[in-house]
């Protein structure tokens, strides 16, 4: 399927409909934003999480007494969606169920994931809808991966995340199975400062679960910066592969299951539900700040 391009005076993109991934994001002089999906190193760019976020215990889920298999992150960024909208500024992509979701996620739903940018900024934001006759339980997340450097000439060393207010409380992390770990751990976050560094990311992500901001910047000390904001989503997931060439600031309402989780679906930590014939959204914004 051809990419989807959209563009304003200070920013460009280019979606995948192929999950709706986001393809390519760059400012204004064509430089990269994103991730390039090397596949040497790790072949995402900007999943969308959904119906799950991370990991399921033993790979399943029971709903109402039965049992059903779901991979990592759930089925919707290995889906084809329509493209509903497209215009110069602006693109939607729309996925409802099949056969296929039908046998892993026994729901009628739909999907939308509009992309718009304007000045420069670009926002994302997603309508999960409910068409069915029972309530629709669900996780979603977004997962883009930015360049780390930035394209701005400061090395890698000299980038952080500064959130909006301060962050104390203790972090969590992901055993070796995909898990979420019981114990909670020392923020590695100074006030409102978090700097990156490879080290950080030996144990897979970092997971903030008692987060107080919602929007951050990500950027070296000098030069530009990218403003982020997650207004609907009450988890934040920041990743990378050591040494790897990008920082995923992931926005999620939904995490992996604890580990020994063996409750039905919508127990599960992060879980909300769509009323019958209603929708609800989840956004977040990214600004290219001078």
């Amino acid at each position: 399927m051809s990419l989807v391009s959209i563009a304003s005076e200070g920013l460009s993109a280019e979606i995948d409909p192929q999950g709706a991934q986001l393809h390519a994001l760059r400012d204004g002089e064509a430089r990269e934003l994103l991730w390039d999906g090397d596949p040497a190193v790790w072949t995402g760019r900007a999943p969308i999480l959904f119906p799950i976020v991370g990991m399921l215990n033993g790979g399943q889920y029971r709903l109402g007494g039965a049992t059903f298999h779901m991979g990592k992150h759930g089925f919707a960024r290995h889906k084809a969606f329509a493209v509903s909208e497209s215009g110069p500024g602006h693109a939607v992509f729309t996925l409802v169920e099949d056969a296929e979701t039908l046998a892993v996620w026994p729901f009628r739903f739909r999907l939308d994931l509009r992309f718009e940018v304007a000045g420069a900024g670009l926002t994302m934001t997603a309508t999960v809808g409910n068409p069915g006759d029972r309530p629709l339980p669900a996780g979603f997340g977004f997962h883009p991966a930015l360049r780390w450097p930035l394209p701005y000439g400061q090395p890698r060393e000299r980038h952080r995340l500064t959130f909006e207010q301060a962050e104390p409380a203790p972090i969590r992390r992901i055993d070796t199975q995909g898990l979420l770990r019981p114990d909670g751990l020392t923020t590695p976050v100074k006030g409102r400062e978090l700097v990156l560094e490879d080290r950080l990311f030996e144990d897979d992500a970092i997971i903030f679960d008692r987060l107080e901001s919602r929007a951050l910047t990500y950027g070296a000390d000098q030069g530009p910066r990218l403003e982020i904001a997650f207004p609907d989503t009450p988890w934040l997931g920041v990743w990378t592969k050591p040494g790897a060439g990008y920082i995923c600031v992931e926005p999620w309402h939904g995490v992996a299951d604890p580990e020994g989780f063996a409750g039905d679906f919508r127990d599960k930590p992060g879980v909300f539900e769509v009323a019958p014939g209603e929708s609800r959204s989840f956004g977040m914004s990214i600004t290219l700040r001078p």
